[in-house]
Order: C-alpha cells, then structure tokens, then sequence
C-alpha cells in the first residue's frame, strides 16, 4: 500500500468544481470559527500529512527515488506547502460549511471522547512508518477476529461511515491519472496512453484495489484506536453516522483529495528540474 493510497483512507475525488458546486450554505461560517474548527476537529493536521504522501510518486513514475537526494525534500517542501494548502482549505470552507454542520462536528469533537480521538488520529495522520503501522494492524484485526470481537465490525462500520459515498478508490485513481497526464505533459515521462484509457486499465483492476483499500483502513482503524474501549469506538461510529456529520465528511474528503490532486500535479511539473525524461 502506497502512502498516496493511506493518505486517501484517512477520517478527512472530487474536483474543485464539485465542491464548488455544492449548494452554498445560508449561513457560511466565516474565518475565525473556520480555523478553531480545523483545530478541534484535527484536519489542520490532515492537511499537513499530505506531504507525507510525496514518498509515493517516484514509485508511480518507476522512477528511483534515491536518484533524486536532497533535492527531492526541496522541491516536495516547496510543492507542499502546508500553509498553502491551509489557505486553501480555508476559502472553501468558508464558502461551502454550513453553521450548522460546523457547529456539530465541533460540539463532538471538542468532547472528551473527541478530543482524545483528534489526538489518536493526529498521530495516525503524520506516522510514516506506514508498513510498521499495517503489520501492527493487521495482527490486532486477526486476534480481534480470533477472539470473536464484534469491534472488527464497529471498525468497518467507521471506516463506510467516513467515507459514506465511496470516494476513496475513484480519488486515489484520479490523482494518480492527473499526476501521470502531469508528468508527462511536462517531459518527465513518456506517457502512451490518454487520461480515458489510463482511467479504463485501472477500472479493470478495481475489484482488487477496492478490497486492497477495505483491508488497510480496516487495518489502519485497528492501529489508531486500539487504546479505545469498545463503547468508546461505537458512540464514535453513531456520531460518524448522524446526518451533519456525514455532510462534514464528504465535504472534508473533497478538499483534501482535490488538494492532493493539484499538488500532485504540481510536484509532475518541478520534476522536470530534477531529472531528464523517462519512459513508462
């Protein structure tokens, strides 16, 4: 599992133009309480692991990423730009989060239980031991399984709750397409297929790279909150379920993948200060 396709399955693909188009609230919240929500509920964070998921393009361009040295941090610290990508969430969600769903998902998130979850998923978000991480996961998921837990189902239920419209593989897929039609549009590589059939060869492999998807995050849940009391994983599960927050969620993954998108197909571009073309 890359560290693009883990960044894509965290709590927090749509296009700008989705999101833009969603129906703008009567009462959009304005800045202050746009960065107090961040905080409490922990985005600000996600935001920032984004970068973490630089590691994953030279692998996708079959590209050594130890030929690049100090430049590759460079010129990624540059492309992802933390405080960038912050405004950028920011405008958006001045446009498009309403009040009324700001104001729930903070009155859960600055809880007891939701402010020990933000720091749970705040770590989870910047771990870049990403393999570590799997291993551990999976190891709790099966004795969870051997001991007949039914918290294996609470997790899967969390991990449909925060992704409740499927996004994640149509993300990760998109992201990947922009990011190749990128690069070789800049002369990184040599690219023989269009966007449409590039979008086509990975819809033949969609079954598989869906339950490859299910099995990491369900890994990566057990992971997070394994300090967590099983009464505590479901009244999150509840809350991730309620109306508003599922309209928090949707609204958080379209900002944070279009942003990975757009960086991404930054990142394509400054790569061709690195290093000459490369067939793919």
């Amino acid at each position: 599992m890359t560290n693009l396709a883990r960044h894509l399955l965290s709590p927090f693909m749509l296009t700008c133009a989705i999101v833009f188009a969603l129906t703008v609230p009567v009462s959009a919240a304005n800045r202050d309480r746009i960065e107090a929500f961040l905080t409490t509920t922990g985005f600000d964070v996600a935001l920032e692991s984004i970068a973490l998921a630089s590691a994953s393009a030279p692998e996708m361009l079959g590209i050594d990423p130890d030929g690049f040295g100090s430049d590759w941090a460079r010129l990624t610290e540059e492309v992802f730009d933390t405080q960038e990508m912050h405004e950028t969430a920011v405008s958006i969600l001045e446009q498009t989060l309403s009040d009324e769903a700001l104001n729930h998902a903070v009155e859960f998130y600055a809880s007891d239980l939701g402010q020990r979850l933000v720091v749970a998923e705040n770590a989870s978000h910047m771990q870049e031991d990403d393999a570590a991480t799997q291993t551990e996961g999976q190891k709790i998921v099966a004795d969870l399984i051997q001991q007949g837990s039914d918290r294996v189902e609470s997790l899967k239920r969390m991990n449909r709750a925060v992704d409740a419209s499927g996004t994640s593989l149509r993300a990760l897929q998109e992201i990947q397409v922009r990011f190749l039609m990128a690069a070789s549009a800049s002369g990184v590589i040599e690219l023989q297929l269009s966007g449409d059939e590039l979008r086509e060869m990975m819809r033949q492999n969609e079954g598989e790279m869906r339950r490859s998807l299910q099995l990491s995050a369900l890994a990566g849940a057990a992971y997070t909150y394994q300090d967590f009391s099983d009464a505590d994983v479901d009244a999150y599960v509840d809350a991730l379920e309620q109306p508003l927050m599922q309209e928090v969620y949707e609204l958080l993954n379209a900002i944070q993948y279009e942003i990975m998108a757009m960086r991404f197909e930054v990142l394509a571009t400054r790569m061709a200060e690195l290093r000459p073309a490369q067939d793919i």
